[in-house]
């Protein structure tokens, strides 16, 4: 990849692997002066575009360049006059994204948007004009990138922006190649910047910009992503994992070369046509594996990279590997029969050394590896329409894939700012997702670890608050089982229009959709939180609605008895840490005036202040009754549900729900919701159930995922 020098605060940037056919480093010096005093007649084509020109006929030959001229020219009159930190010429920043997009075979609609994707927001250009000059579909892209203006949004312009920028990719996802491209060429010139703001924005760059390019599949800008981020964010650890590849790189001997040297002799005498490649880890991966491993060997720095022209090629060389050298059986993966949810697809295998040295091979097409470095922007313009398709205007995205269906479903749901924000980071967070069936053949796609009601909500919407039930591969199942790659599911549906979500399901919510489709219900049916009815739901702490002072802070009578610093704020117990007097509790507001109460040990408080919520004071006040959850491990025998039951009452608790695991290895997990008339009663009530035999701890719920 090219453009510019990366940020000499990181230091030097480990090779990412073999290369496409790529062009030399670019002087943005250069550029910029050729920017600004190279011809821009109609009849020559102006020199500071002649790379990107270059670059693109690599993969085009025959493409019509002259709507690149006209973007260049418009571009550069712009930004003239503009100066960017580092102190270049802005221009160099538009060419510079445009290069890198260019090596990785963006077609020219893309390349001529990203010429012009600072017009409307840095200049006196606007969409119209855009759009009369270069089109519809230039135009929005451009309008795709233009960032919110914080003049309007203040605090969520980035995140309003964002969420604009996805809805638009969900329509065209090369929206988003511009966007992964320019926040590229930002973090090389990053070293300008003052480092708390380098410090922010690779925060964001890591937790939204890297998970989106991973699941578009760009990976040549992924990894590069990583390693800048590495660099600002774990500096001390980038320069050591800099050090492993130095000294690897000093070493006489490479297992690496050797090994390949032998499996091109493996193909040759097959009569399998194929290169074969070394492909260095970037720092990163270096990093993990160092971290997984402890010491490094040779074969750790690298992987073997072996392409070939025919998908049956691949498993010819597959197949050949294995009968001649000593295949590690455990590390085969076919991504090819089944590719990844970002398009990628390779056999990945494994052959041993007999020092015991382990090199990883891919197997892959040029095709499929073209595709593997660049993602969707690889497949060229995705909506150019086919010869048989109707001309009805009507799109069809091949490259959507289910991540961002649901992304763009359940972002219309998100209430504020805030919460899109911090849920959109949670989400790209889940690094793999699963296809699960239903009984008619249908597909539906959710994130590793989801539930039954994910699928509920995921196939149904908001209609999913009926679902009474779930058979999964055939045979019944709660809606809390946590659903496999392959799965069938199917989801039985009440037939009652009032039927309602249980608070309880939020225990079991994976998906950001679930979630924000049970809060957004609970939110406008404050009646179903009343105690009476969370004692038919299960496990959650009561909430009530408060009777504040008429200046003083907000509090709640009967059984919660949390005291908050907010006036007229309703006041909830989270059912993830289900606090009781006399824990130490903080606070969070959230939609709707409401303020969740947490232990201040629970693992939300930490992921709400990560994500910046304000925490809010908050004391017990008088009243002593609680309601609290409680698990009770415990090895099986007879009777041993009726001993703790009639400890528990014994000791003066109501039990409002109960819940008993099927037994694991002879051991057996009891959840209780419990009333208590005192609070201060439940350290004895603890004691009393650990006292009855067979059992061998009793805590408190934990609930990460409410």
């Amino acid at each position: 990849m090219s453009a510019e020098a990366t940020n000499p605060a990181a230091g030097p940037v480990a090779p990412t692997g073999p290369r496409r056919r790529s062009l030399p480093r670019i002087d943005l010096r250069r550029l910029g002066r050729a920017a600004l005093l190279g011809p821009t007649s109609r009849d020559r084509l102006p020199d500071a575009i002649g790379h990107v020109v270059e670059a693109h006929r690599a993969h085009y030959p025959d493409a019509d360049i002259e709507p690149l001229r006209r973007a260049y020219v418009l571009a550069e009159s712009s930004h003239r006059g503009q100066m960017r930190k580092s102190g270049e010429p802005y221009i160099t920043h538009p060419l510079a994204v445009t290069l890198i997009l260019a090596e990785l075979g963006a077609e020219t609609t893309t390349l001529t948007a990203s010429l012009l994707h600072d017009t409307v927001e840095d200049t006196e250009v606007t969409l119209d004009q855009v759009g009369e000059e270069f089109g519809r579909e230039v135009r929005y892209l451009v309008d795709g990138v233009t960032k919110l203006e914080k003049v309007d949004y203040g605090a969520a312009a980035e995140p309003e922006t964002f969420r604009k920028m996805l809805v638009a990719t969900g329509s065209d996802v090369r929206v988003m190649s511009i966007k992964l491209a320019d926040r590229l060429h930002n973090m090389r010139t990053l070293g300008v910047m003052r480092p708390e703001k380098q410090a922010r924005i690779a925060k964001v760059t890591r937790d939204v910009l890297i998970p989106l390019a991973e699941r578009l599949g760009v990976q040549a800008l992924k990894t590069e992503l990583e390693d800048l981020v590495f660099a600002i964010l774990l500096p001390e650890e980038h320069e050591h994992t800099h050090e492993l590849i130095a000294d690897n790189a000093a070493r006489p001997d490479d297992p690496l070369a050797e090994i390949a040297d032998e499996v091109r002799t493996v193909l040759r005498d097959s009569d399998i046509q194929a290169e074969v490649l070394i492909r260095p880890r970037h720092f990163v991966s270096v990093h993990r594996v160092a971290r997984k491993r402890g010491r490094l060997r040779g074969c750790d720095f690298g992987r073997l990279l072996v392409l070939v022209s025919e998908d049956a090629d691949c498993y010819g060389v597959l197949g050949e590997l294995h009968t001649c050298m000593t295949p590690v059986v455990s590390e085969f993966k076919d991504f090819i029969a089944v590719p990844k949810f970002n398009l990628y697809q390779s056999l990945h295998t494994a052959v041993a050394r007999e020092d015991g040295q382990v090199a990883e091979v891919l197997i892959r097409t040029h095709q499929m590896h073209k595709v593997a470095e660049a993602g969707v922007v690889a497949l060229g313009n995705p909506y150019a329409p086919a010869p048989e398709d109707p001309a009805d205007g009507e799109r069809v995205d091949p490259t959507r894939p289910g991540w961002l269906s649901r992304l763009l479903d359940w972002q219309e749901g998100a209430p504020d700012p805030d919460t899109f924000w911090s849920t959109l980071r949670e989400d790209l967070a889940q690094d793999r997702e699963i296809a699960v069936f239903r009984p008619d053949g249908g597909r539906l796609g959710l994130p590793d670890g989801a539930t039954c009601v994910d699928a509920a909500y995921a196939q149904y919407g908001e209609d999913a608050h009926a679902c009474i039930g779930a058979r999964v591969n055939g045979r019944l199942a709660t809606l809390s089982t946590v659903l496999r790659d392959g799965d069938t599911v199917q989801l039985l549906m009440g037939q009652d229009p009032a039927s309602e979500p249980s608070r309880e399901w939020l225990e079991h919510a994976h998906t950001p959709a679930a979630r924000i489709a049970i809060q957004r219900w609970l939110a406008t049916h404050p009646s179903s939180a009343e105690p009476d009815a969370e004692a038919e739901r299960g496990p959650e702490a009561p909430s009530a609605s408060p009777r504040p002072a008429a200046d003083g802070p907000a509090t709640r009578p009967g059984t919660a008895n949390a005291v908050v610093d907010q006036p007229g704020a309703t006041v909830r117990l989270g059912g993830c840490c289900t606090p009781v007097p006399p824990d130490e509790v903080t606070g969070f507001s959230v939609r709707g005036g409401v303020v969740t109460v947490h232990r201040v040990e629970c693992a939300g408080v930490a992921r709400m202040k990560s994500a910046g919520r304000p925490e809010v004071g908050v004391r017990w006040g008088d009243t002593t009754e609680c309601r609290v959850t409680l698990v009770a491990e415990s090895f099986g025998r007879p009777h041993l549900l009726a001993d703790l039951t009639e400890a528990i009452a014994l000791e003066g608790a109501e039990i409002v729900s109960a819940t008993v695991e099927p037994p694991s290895q002879q051991r057996v997990r009891h959840t209780y919701t419990l009333q208590l008339p005192d609070a201060a009663h439940l350290p004895a009530l603890m004691r009393a159930m650990r006292n009855v035999p067979g059992v061998y701890d009793v805590g408190r719920a934990q609930t990460p995922g409410a």
